[in-house]
Parts: structure tokens; sequence; C-alpha cells
């Protein structure tokens, strides 16, 4: 009769442990998608910071041969350039400016899009940390359910049903971030 009670609760104890082990083995392949998923993005952010930077020397190439056009312009007014030769560096003053406008307007946005890619990186960092928490909880939850069948003690059974719980409560956060 004792060895029927043993039967029924290592049977409830086999049960939950294969689920802890399936909420364990999800929990990487989830945190380890995050975690890929993180590292892309930063890359990605850091391509966008370094297309920024490109813009900016662009930019500034052009706004120094803007400063070099009006000040040979300002020569050229003392010189008493014919207006035609006055026109036409005007002209070439003005295509920088607006040059150099497009160029502000684009690292405005990818300015944008460099940010909105940190932010994506870090909520998946954050995805990636609770799915970990919750691979350690539910690792220890499964030794402790081992050795509740080894030592066949029914305590560390319940033991290990609480620290499950924990880990399988830090799975779900994987998904629903609940847990600040």
């Amino acid at each position: 009769m004792a060895d029927d009670k043993k039967e029924k609760w290592t049977t409830y104890m086999a049960i939950s442990t294969v689920i802890i082990v399936v909420c364990a083995t999800l929990s990487t392949f989830k945190g380890g998608g995050f975690s890929t998923r993180s590292l892309l993005y930063q890359t990605q952010a850091s391509d966008q910071w370094a297309f920024y930077q490109s813009k900016s020397l662009k930019s500034y190439i052009f706004e120094m041969q803007k400063d070099n056009l009006e000040l040979q312009s300002q020569q050229n007014d003392k010189l008493n350039v014919a207006p035609e030769v006055q026109a036409k560096y005007q002209e070439k003053i003005d295509s920088y400016l607006k040059k150099l406008e497009q160029y502000e307007s684009e690292k405005k946005q990818i300015t944008l899009n460099a940010k909105k890619l940190e932010a994506d990186r870090d909520e998946c960092k954050l995805h990636s940390s609770a799915f970990g928490i919750a691979v350690i909880f539910l690792q220890i939850s499964i030794l402790l359910s081992s050795i509740s069948a080894l030592a066949k003690k029914r305590y560390v059974w319940f033991l290990s049903l609480a620290v499950g719980l924990i880990g399988i409560l830090y799975f779900a956060d994987g998904f629903f971030l609940f847990i600040k």
C-alpha cells in the first residue's frame, strides 16, 4: 500500500518534470532568438550611425565648399568681376545650400531610424533576460525533481515545484514583460 502512494506522487513528479523541461527548452530557444535579434538590431543601429557620420562628413565638405565660394564671390565683388560670373558663383552657392538642407533632413531621418533600432534592441534584451532567468529556475527545478526521485523525498519534489513555478513565471514574463 505504501508503494502505491509512492508510485502516485512519483507519476505526478514525472509529469511535472516533463512540463518544466518543455518550458526550459522553449525558454532556451526563445531567449536565444531574442538575443540574436538584439544583436541584429544593434548591428543595424550601428550601420545607421555610420551612415549618419557619412552624411555629416559630406555635409561638412559641402559647407566648406560653400564657404569657400562665398569668400571668392566677395573677392570678385571687390574686383568688379562680370555679373554673369558672379551669378554662376551664386548659383553654385545656392545648390550647396540645398544639398546642406537635404543632408540635414536625411540625418534627422537616419537618427530616428537608429533610435528605433536601439529601442527594439533594448526590448529584445529584456525578453532575452527574462527567458534566461526562467532557464536558471527551471533547470534548478529539474535538478531538485531528479534528487527527489532518487532520494524518494516528497518534500524535495514540492520544493522543485515551487522553484519551477518561479521559472514558469519568468517564462511567461519573457513573452509579456510584466515583471519590472
